[in-house]
């Protein structure tokens, strides 16, 4: 009888042993399925997340090529750059999850970070753009906040060395920053001795630290005035950056940069004469290559004419869509372009990022 008692134990733990092991096993299918379902949503409402939010970058660069079939001018008084406009176009967007919030800013209404040397050989300063970054850096970085690396002159000779290349890696002035500045930091990296592909590499600069770029409390950085963009073709077959900045379009410091340094205080009038509106409507033509001499103030301001122009093809496009707790934003930079056989226009996107 002791024999089959022990027996009868014996089995009795062994099938609570077995029980147990199914319910653990039944409990962790249970959780992977119920994991890869939430999965499962999460990457079904990612994917309609992306197909609104890049809905909203086609619907953005259809406007903009209907904008430029319209006309050769560009400015803030246009469509692409009304919000109500935009969101009346993206009504006839087929999506029952709601539809994305989209802005187009005009990025030659930014300062060509490039264009401060001569490319294609970048050696030399483009003096027009030199003036300019100085007399935009000291409206930046208030005297109080200066020190030997973030004095205007010192921010210029070194984003110069980054760009420049062929001289034999010389330091610019005092004050400028080649490969052995950079290769002696505790996160050592070279100069890029050519010109900048992508915002980021901005701060990687000798006196341009992450607040000043991005900027701190509200108050946006210079990175929100500048571009990598803009590089044109030589008529020998080469590439260059201009640096012509599109004044119909440029925000309130870099009119005020553009401007002669006795007149930077018009900036607010030229800025606001450009949206001024009646019944609704637009009373300002910005047509002419000096029409900011009629706004108030400015009849005898003198912009250098290297440094303005009325029109643009390159364009920033920004898609949020939101559904339930999710968000996902598009960047993408888009540049219009004539198809030469058949007259039709386009837009060549030149970089996309998710977020």
């Amino acid at each position: 009888m002791k024999r089959l008692a022990n027996n009868s134990g014996i089995a009795l733990l062994m099938t609570l042993t077995i029980v147990t092991l199914l319910v653990v096993t039944t409990l962790e299918l249970h959780r992977r399925a119920r994991s890869a379902l939430l999965a499962s949503d999460t990457e079904k409402n990612r994917f309609t997340l992306e197909q609104i939010a890049a809905s909203g970058i086609n619907a953005g660069m259809a406007l903009l090529i209907r904008d430029k079939e319209d006309g050769d001018i560009d400015s803030v008084q246009e469509d692409w750059a009304n919000k109500e406009k935009l969101d009346e176009l993206l009504l006839d967007l087929p999506f029952e999850h709601g539809l994305p919030e989209v802005t187009i800013t005009d990025e030659l209404g930014k300062i060509q970070v490039n264009s401060l040397v001569k490319f294609p050989d970048s050696r030399q300063f483009n003096e027009v753009q030199r003036n300019m970054w100085e007399h935009f850096l000291n409206l930046a970085i208030s005297p109080l906040d200066r020190t030997e690396d973030t004095e205007p002159t010192a921010i210029i000779n070194s984003i110069k060395d980054w760009l420049d290349a062929g001289d034999d890696d010389a330091t610019t002035g005092l004050s400028g920053a080649e490969s052995d500045y950079y290769m002696d930091l505790e996160e050592a990296y070279p100069a890029k001795n050519g010109p900048l592909t992508h915002l980021g590499e901005f701060t990687m600069i000798k006196g341009i630290s992450q607040e000043f770029f991005d900027g701190v409390g509200g108050v946006p950085g210079i990175g929100k005035y500048m571009t990598v963009f803009g590089v044109s073709i030589t008529p020998d077959n080469r590439f260059t950056y201009k640096g012509t900045i599109n004044i119909n379009t440029a925000d309130h410091p870099v009119i005020a940069a553009i401007l002669p340094v006795e007149d930077e205080f018009l900036a607010q009038a030229i800025y606001e004469y450009r949206e001024e509106m009646s019944d609704e409507k637009f009373i300002h033509d910005l047509s002419g290559k000096t029409w900011y001499q009629n706004a108030p103030g400015c009849s005898e301001v003198d912009i250098d004419p290297g440094l303005i122009m009325n029109k643009s093809d390159l364009f920033k496009i920004t898609s949020t869509a939101s559904l339930l707790d999710m968000t996902m934003s598009i960047s993408a930079v888009v540049q219009r372009v004539r198809i030469e056989k058949t007259g039709q226009w386009y837009c060549k996107v030149l970089s996309w990022q998710e977020n």
